[in-house]
């Protein structure tokens, strides 16, 4: 976690904002599976801020890690970085994902509690943990990004800052249908993701609205750079002196 929330506040103090974090795109960059090794990869939807009021209004994302800000278009910023690894946090602590739980649930199901920011706070395990850990991520995934932590303060948060003394008692009551349910909400997870309609499909850049635009201006000034020097040409104005 130490090594994710510093790499997203180098990140964002740069004002850049991945927007796809999840497990998938954490990978080691070594054979040594030292945390030092871990790295975030697939830069495809990252953005830089730009904007005057500094939001995104691109919905970009893996559904099961999405923020309630970004499925809501309503502009969001970094906080939906911080969203996504809470809910990296609480999968790796309860074995499970916050959102999707039960196996008939629906993509509309799923992405409807995302967007409401209702967690499951009654999880077996949820007791279980540190209070230091429950606070952390109470506060990552705060529905409200104005009031969500930041990763600068994710890094000076007691949990994280003495993670050298946290328990290494691991948490144990998983029964065999906890384990089919933890299944079950991976396969409710992507079969959200697969019906998942508003991610863009990555095509090359000259394809883009921006690439497409730009050659439509370029053609413009082109053809008004010709017509000037067809009006202005010597032949035309000889032309135009005979008459």
């Amino acid at each position: 976690m130490y090594v994710i929330a510093n790499t997203l506040n180098y990140l964002h103090t740069n004002m850049v904002v991945h927007r796809d974090l999840k497990p998938s795109n954490i990978l080691y960059a070594d054979d040594s599976c030292a945390a030092s090794s871990l790295r975030i990869c697939d830069f495809g939807f990252a953005k830089q801020l730009r904007a005057e009021n500094g939001l995104l209004m691109t919905p970009c994302y893996t559904a099961n890690f999405v923020a309630p800000e970004v499925l809501k278009m309503q502009g969001y910023h970094a906080a939906c970085d911080v969203w996504s690894l809470g809910v990296l946090m609480y999968t790796m602590l309860f074995g499970q994902t916050p959102f999707a739980v039960k196996p008939n649930e629906s993509s509309e199901v799923v992405l409807s509690r995302i967007e409401s920011g209702r967690l499951d706070l009654v999880n077996n395990n949820w007791n279980k943990i540190s209070d230091s850990a429950r606070d952390l991520l109470t506060n990552m995934l705060n529905p409200e990004p104005s009031k969500r932590c930041t990763a600068s303060m994710i890094l000076s948060h007691p949990w994280i800052k003495n993670r050298d003394q946290l328990s290494l008692k691991l948490l144990t009551n998983f029964l065999p249908q906890d384990i089919n349910q933890t299944k079950n909400s991976v396969k409710a997870t992507f079969r959200a993701v697969n019906s998942t309609t508003k991610i863009p499909i990555l095509e090359p850049v000259e394809c883009s609205t921006l690439a497409q635009r730009r050659v439509r201006a370029k053609s413009i000034v082109a053809n008004q750079s010709k017509n000037e020097k067809e009006k202005n040409s010597p032949v035309n104005n000889s032309s135009l002196n005979k008459k």
